[in-house]
C-alpha cells in the first residue's frame, strides 16, 4: 500500500498545544502519508490559525460544535474516502506517533487481506516505558482481559497477535472496512465506541491485529479532563452502559448484570475513599444514562456542567 492513499485523521476539541504537539510528531513521519485532515470539533477559539501557522499543508475541517469522538471521526472518514483513500490512520489529537509508526502498521495490514485494522504498541506519554494497552481480548462479560495496562515494557509484547478490541486513539483502517461495517456509531459521544466498532468488525469477518512495532504515546484521558474526574466518569459511565446493553442481549445480559454492578460499587468506592464526591455522583448518572434507554447519546445533566464549568 502506497503512502500516498494513506489519510491521517486528527480530531481535536480545544488544547491547542497537544494538538500542534500531535501533528509534529505526524509530520516527522518517515513516510509521509498522502493527507492530513485535521477536524476541529467545535474548538472555541477555533483551532486553523494556529495549525495553519505552523503546518500549512494541513487540512481542517471544523464543525460547527463538539460531536465526540464517535461524530469526529466520521466526519474524517467521510472526507477522505471521498478523496479515494485507502486506508485512514485514526489520531486522538493526545497522541504522539513513532516515526517509522505509519510504515510499520501498513505492513502489518498489508501481510493478509482479512487484517481489516492495526493497532499499536501504546505507552503512556508521561512514562513512555509503562503500557498502556496493547489491544485486548474480550471475557464472557463482554469486558476487557490481558492488555497489559501498566506493566513496565520489556519486550513481553513483542509479538504480533490478533485481538478481540483495539483502541481508537491510534488505529489504522483498511477502507473496505469502512464500506462494509460502516462508520461510528455516534450513540457514544465518549468511549467505548471503539469496542462497539472493533466487535462490528469482527462480526463482519474482519481480524484486528496488534502491530508492537508501531510505537504510539498517548496523553491518556486528556478530552474529559484526566481519569476520575467528573466529566470522564459520566462519559466512561454511560458509554459503558450504552455498550452493554447493545451487545448483552439474551441470557448473556443475566452474567453481565452482576458483574456491571460488581464493577459499579468497586468504583464507587475508590472514588468514595478518593474524596470525589462529584466524580462519583457523575459517575452514577452516567450509568443510569446508558442504561435507561441504551439507545442515544445523553448531554450530562445541568448540575454536572455547572459543576465543572460547562461543557460537553
Amino acid at each position: 500500500m502506497s503512502a500516498k492513499n494513506v489519510t491521517v485523521v486528527i480530531v481535536a476539541w480545544n488544547q491547542v498545544q497537544k494538538t500542534l504537539d500531535c501533528l509534529a510528531t505526524v509530520a516527522a513521519l518517515s513516510t509521509p502519508p498522502g493527507r492530513v485532515l485535521l477536524v476541529d470539533n467545535g474548538s472555541e477559539p477555533p483551532l486553523a490559525p494556529a495549525v495553519a501557522a505552523r503546518f500549512p499543508a494541513v487540512e481542517l475541517l471544523r464543525l460547527p460544535d463538539n460531536r465526540g469522538f464517535a461524530g469526529g471521526y466520521n466526519a474524517g472518514i467521510r472526507a477522505a474516502l471521498e478523496g479515494g483513500a485507502a486506508a485512514v490512520l485514526l489520531l486522538n489529537n493526545d497522541t504522539l506517533v513513532a516515526p517509522d509508526a505509519l510504515d510499520r502498521l501498513a505492513e502489518a495490514l498489508a501481510a493478509d487481506e482479512r487484517i481489516g485494522l492495526v493497532t499499536a504498541k501504546i505507552t503512556y506519554a508521561a512514562d513512555p516505558r509503562r503500557i498502556w494497552t496493547v489491544g485486548a481480548n474480550l471475557n464472557v462479560f463482554l469486558d476487557l482481559k490481558d492488555g497489559g495496562q501498566g506493566q513496565i515494557d520489556t519486550g513481553q509484547w513483542a509479538t504480533p497477535r490478533d485481538v478481540d478490541f483495539a483502541p481508537f486513539c491510534a488505529i489504522f483502517v483498511r477502507r473496505a472496512v469502512f464500506e462494509s461495517v460502516g462508520l461510528l456509531d455516534e450513540g457514544f459521544f465518549l468511549y467505548y465506541e471503539d469496542m462497539d466498532y472493533c466487535r462490528r468488525a469482527r462480526q463482519a469477518g474482519w481480524r484486528v491485529r496488534l502491530c508492537p512495532a508501531a510505537g504510539v504515546l498517548h496523553d491518556v484521558s486528556a478530552s474529559s479532563g484526566g481519569r476520575d474526574s467528573p466529566l470522564e466518569r459520566y462519559w466512561m459511565a454511560q458509554s459503558s452502559g450504552r455498550y452493554f446493553r447493545k451487545h448483552g442481549r439474551g441470557p448473556r445480559l443475566l452474567l453481565i448484570v452482576p458483574f456491571r454492578l460488581a464493577s459499579a460499587l468497586k468504583t464507587s468506592l475508590r472514588l468514595l475513599l478518593a474524596g470525589k464526591p462529584v466524580a462519583l455522583r457523575a459517575y452514577w448518572a452516567g450509568l443510569w444514562a446508558g442504561w435507561r434507554t441504551g439507545r442515544a447519546t445523553t448531554p450530562p445533566p445541568a448540575w454536572l456542567r455547572a459543576a465543572v464549568g460547562g461543557g460537553r
